[in-house]
């Protein structure tokens, strides 16, 4: 992993793939570190044939804040702070995927910066139009608990939590489970930065008239079992962006699944590829227009 200066921020990220190949921009979500995005994933994208990207988002992980503590700000300023990394990484325009709050982040990119936009996927997020996507009354009380004071009361606080959000099709390993937990603690343990976020997301405008302006090919995917941000919330998103193609995944909760990656991962490079192929944009690659990037769905899955 490394560390550049981006904006006001020194900013947290890592990247896979060859740098020629486009990028694909991947952004957490609240309280997440780029390491929610596992390696495993992003290599099904580079396997697709793309650079991916991943970092830590202002009040997450390692990247640090030039900024007072106590400075309130927007997912506006979020998106913004995805831009100024691709300016120091000298990326012109990025395909985009954003989970949770950060698919929160990626819509205001592509509303905010169009022309830094390749391609858009949403992920289990909404447009915020106080209506859609609202959390089940105990999951959001869980959301505003007070912090844990230690790392097994952080563990098992993120089991709890996990237990509530999770996918009732997909049960997840506990052994994973306790060593992911361990390792975020391990990285970063910022309960005030989360808490900041919240409070973005909380005080961000709607995005759905903005949505509306949106021209790039646009995939929105959400699971059906979703308590934290209900499947509402994902039906507006792809309601809002003109032609958006809505993915509405049975039996999953607030996450992806491992044994969905090598899907999900197939159909981010689809929508990606269907930019690549318009030629409204400048060739990102050696790639002829018109040729198509390989998927992945014949790869194996990584979830034994």
């Amino acid at each position: 992993m490394a560390r550049i200066r981006a904006g006001g921020l020194m900013v947290e990220y890592q990247e896979s793939g060859a740098p020629e190949q486009p990028v694909i921009l991947l952004v957490a979500g609240l309280g997440s570190q780029l390491t929610s995005w596992r390696p495993e994933f992003c290599e099904l994208l580079v396997a697709a044939g793309y650079r991916v990207i991943r970092f830590d988002n202002r009040d997450s992980g390692l990247t640090t804040a030039l900024l007072p503590r106590a400075t309130a700000y927007r997912i506006a300023d979020l998106a913004d702070d995805a831009v100024a990394l691709l300016d120091a990484l000298e990326v012109p325009a990025a395909h985009l995927a954003g989970i949770s709050m950060g698919g929160m982040i990626v819509q205001q990119l592509a509303i905010d910066h169009p022309e830094r936009v390749l391609s858009l996927c949403s992920l289990l997020a909404r447009p915020g139009d106080g209506v859609s996507g609202e959390s089940r009354p105990d999951v959001a009380a869980a959301l505003v608990a007070r912090p844990a004071a230690t790392r097994a009361q952080v563990i098992e606080n993120g089991v709890h939590f996990h237990r509530l959000v999770g996918s009732p099709d997909h049960p997840v390993d506990l052994d994973e489970l306790l060593a992911r937990l361990g390792e975020s603690y391990d990285r970063a343990y910022r309960p005030d930065g989360s808490l900041r976020q919240l409070f973005a997301v909380r005080n961000s405008p709607d995005r759905t008239e903005g949505l509306r302006r949106v021209a790039v090919p646009t995939l929105v995917v959400h699971g059906e079992a979703d308590v934290l941000v209900d499947p509402s919330g994902g039906r507006a998103t792809a309601a809002a962006v003109p032609g958006a193609e809505l993915w509405l995944v049975p039996g999953v909760g607030h996450e992806m699944p491992r044994a969905l990656w090598p899907e999900l991962a197939s159909r981010i490079a689809a929508n990606a590829g269907l930019a690549e192929r318009s030629c409204t944009q400048p060739p990102r690659t050696e790639r002829p227009c018109g040729e198509k990037f390989p998927l992945v769905d014949g790869f194996t899955r990584t979830d034994g």
